[in-house]
């Protein structure tokens, strides 16, 4: 109830006393995430609490903006801190300090002292220029696409709105759970996840799962005796009022998720794949390099041991070694590149990517979640539910004690509650599972809303698919309704409610035309509900269970809600690849953020192993063209600065093409990929061969027979560069055609 705050405020700072409230953010946090029962009784509870915190458990805060804004400045807000996104000269800086980056630094250092002391400038620093541009502009690339990912994740974490009902003002509404504040009233039921530490105020058999806190899957029951309520935490069972009193950062999720984010993140098996492919990428380059100066400068002493100079070296000959040392040093920087531009978050896209089930509740997740009632058996009577007509015609001819048992039935703890809104209309807020009976009821009466008091609830679960409560009649007496799933229903009934209003025994005559009444409605696509009532003329007491069976049945509704268009051919392609698709309650909400991001997780997967096949497939031509020549003819037709340009296109580029290509439904005909599964599939293998030798084909002709084809005549030291750069541009030319040729696909 609401009543003025008291002034025992022991224990307050000073601000927080100078802003009107009589409770600091530190002792609510104590008491609740400590469970102290025994400093929750010296502030008189739950409802000191409330009084300390200037809110009335039955209307709410006000909605004044002043006052929250006031508020909030007090308590803080229910949004947790999350790394700031830096300038973009954080990002270039983060790009510099790659291993590979810093040996290519160092080499182009070396270069340009070299070139420039023997060649002078501008003719020395040619090469060792060329390697600082191509760093330069590879970490500018990676620094953007990094910039832009993280601007992107932002962004998105902004756009995620999480809905729940509160109180303010007396009117029960949605909003955002990051709204929230220290003094709020919200409604939680089975399926919510607690949006903030709080204390319980009032509900029914509510039960909590703590695994994703503690690590414990057992449920917790929460009621006055433990009303603490931690954020992070799920309703397994029942629902209730919650006081909201700590909120944010300092709430034990908040603190959970602080340290987690200290942490650093354990590799997933897409992870430990892509280190062996690169393991097993960096080791093979680093062998061909050394291979390959071994050859260029054996070839070196050779010739000069012919023309008998082996004990005469020129400045020509130590720009020939150090040009020897920058390819070997380019093909082993090539192969251990290790570019993070293409995906963040590898967990969740692996993750979503290998999922075999789904768990999802159908209504709302599969269907329309727009039900409503269209046919009733009521007192044995079935009948059409027109909404054209008015529901005393649908009524009539049924008496008015059924009528009114049937309205306290639906009413009477139904999972939904019929509020005024603020501009004075009539709103139902709902969970999914009995719109169509509220609208039902409504549309028959709502006189028989708040008539009678609540002694006992027991909430509907999936296990035994029922919710029975407990009345207080305003006319003296015990009632108890249970509704739910017919075949239970109906079991649990030993008399019904006949045409004339009377409670006549259930015989197995009427029981089988019941049952012909569900099997009717069910044939006619429509989900059924019964609804049924007990006298409970020997007491009851709140401890005691609601009976099971011994009800008289009041009748059966017919209701109907549209399948989604696509979920048919959805679940068959699902279904034909391995992942199983469930009707789990308690997984509805995971369900309806996930479902749609399996197709995209399996897309991540596909393009990473397309990148990887394409990084691959250059490599190996790069380093079978470059080792080959220089063993055979004493020269490699690649230059180190030529190899970095190579490693911009199959690195920076092809980060920039795949995010480019849009999902497409075919992946959802391809198997989930396990833990075990191989990361390079035959296909791959079958196009990295193939393409390796195409390409090497090419190159090799064209260092053969490229100065005859094109006409180069001349000296060597002419037509030389020409033929390289020739070879060079028709390398890279495949590598374009590569992309985008369909023999390159991986399916």
């Amino acid at each position: 109830m609401c009543a003025p705050a008291n002034d025992n405020g022991k224990h307050v700072h000073e601000e927080v006393k100078a802003a009107g409230f009589d409770i600091c953010a530190e002792e609510l946090e104590s008491i609740v995430e400590g469970h102290d029962v025994k400093k929750l009784k010296f502030h008189g509870g739950v409802d000191g609490i409330a009084r300390k915190l200037h809110t009335c458990t039955t209307n709410g805060l006000s909605s004044d903006n002043k006052l929250l804004n006031h508020r909030q400045e007090v308590f803080g807000t229910n949004k947790f801190d999350k790394a700031q996104v830096g300038i973009f000269l954080v990002f270039v800086l983060e790009a510099l300090q790659d291993m590979t980056l810093m040996i290519l630094a160092v080499c182009a250092f070396v270069s340009l002292i070299v070139g420039i002391v023997m060649e002078g400038w501008p003719e020395g620093a040619r090469d060792g220029l060329g390697i600082v541009a191509s760093i330069l502009l590879g970490v500018f690339v990676t620094a953007t696409i990094d910039y832009r990912q993280a601007l992107q994740f932002r962004d998105f974490n902004k756009e995620k709105k999480t809905s729940i009902q509160v109180i303010r003002n007396g009117n029960r509404q949605e909003m955002p759970i990051y709204d929230l504040l220290p003094g709020d009233i919200v409604h939680l039921s089975i399926g919510d996840q607690v949006p903030a530490d709080g204390l319980f105020l009032s509900g029914f058999s509510v039960s909590i799962d703590g695994s994703s806190l503690s690590g414990e899957s057992e449920p917790v029951l929460v009621n006055e005796g433990n009303p603490f309520l931690l954020s992070g935490t799920k309703f397994v069972n029942g629902s209730c009022k919650m006081l909201i009193t700590t909120v944010g950062m300092r709430t034990k999720w908040g603190k959970l998720m602080a340290t987690l984010s200290k942490g650093g993140d354990d590799e997933i098996p897409l992870q430990l794949k892509l280190n062996g492919v690169a393991t097993f990428i960096g080791k093979t380059g680093l062998a061909f390099a050394v291979v390959t100066f071994a050859v260029l400068v054996q070839g070196l002493f050779t010739r000069k041991l012919l023309e008998g100079t082996h004990w005469s070296w020129s400045e020509d000959d130590a720009l020939e070694m150090l040009e020897f040392f920058s390819v070997a040093v380019t093909i082993v920087v090539v192969a251990m590149k290790n570019d993070k531009a293409l995906v963040r978050h590898l967990a969740a896209c692996e993750t979503m990517g290998s999922a075999t089930s789904i768990c999802g509740d159908k209504t709302g997740t599969l269907t329309t979640n727009r039900t409503t009632v269209v046919k009733a058996c009521i007192c044995m009577n079935v009948k059409d539910v027109d909404r054209q007509n008015t529901g005393s015609s649908f009524s009539s001819g049924i008496p008015d004690s059924a009528v009114k048992l049937l309205l306290q039935s639906i009413f009477n703890y139904c999972g939904g509650e019929v509020m005024v809104n603020k501009e004075g209309k009539v709103e139902i807020l709902i969970s999914p599972t009995e719109p169509a009976l509220l609208e039902f009821g409504l549309f028959l009466d709502q006189g028989e809303r708040q008539a009678s008091k609540l002694i006992k609830v027991e909430p509907f679960n999936s296990t035994k698919k029922r919710i029975d409560v407990v009345l207080e009649l305003p006319e003296g007496g015990l009632r108890a309704h249970t509704k739910g799933a017919s075949e239970i229903i109906l079991a649990a009934c030993d008399k019904v409610i006949n045409s004339n209003g009377e409670v006549v025994p259930l015989d197995e005559a009427t029981n089988d035309h019941l049952n012909a009444t569900i099997n009717q409605f069910a044939s006619e696509a429509l989900q059924t509900l019964c609804l049924a009532y007990m006298e409970l003329e020997n007491g009851f007491a709140p401890n005691d269970p609601i009976p099971l069976f011994g009800y008289t049945c009041i009748g059966i509704v017919g209701f109907k809600d549209l399948v989604r268009p696509g979920v048919k051919e959805s679940l068959s392609i699902s279904g034909s690849t391995g992942v199983t698709v469930r009707m789990d309650i308690a997984g509805k909400k995971e369900a309806e953020e996930s479902t749609d991001v399996i197709i995209r997780g399996r897309s991540v997967y596909k393009k990473i192993q397309k990148f990887v096949q394409f990084q691959l497939t250059v490599n190996v031509v790069a380093l079978i063209v470059n080792f080959s020549l220089a063993c055979l003819i004493g020269n490699a037709p690649f230059t180190a600065v030529q190899l970095l340009w190579v490693n911009m296109i199959m690195d920076t580029l092809g980060a920039l093409a795949l995010p480019a290509e849009p999902p497409t439904d075919e992946l959802m005909k391809r198997s989930p990929v396990g833990r075990r599964g191989n990361f390079i599939r035959n296909v791959m293998w079958r196009n990295i061969v193939g393409q390796s030798l195409f390409q090497f084909m090419v190159i090799w002709y064209l260092q053969v027979k490229g100065k005859a084809l094109f006409q180069l005549n001349g000296t060597d030291s002419d037509s030389d560069p020409i033929l390289n750069s020739l070879i060079f541009n028709s390398f890279v030319f495949c590598q374009a055609l590569l992309w985008k040729s369909s023999f390159f696909e991986l399916s």
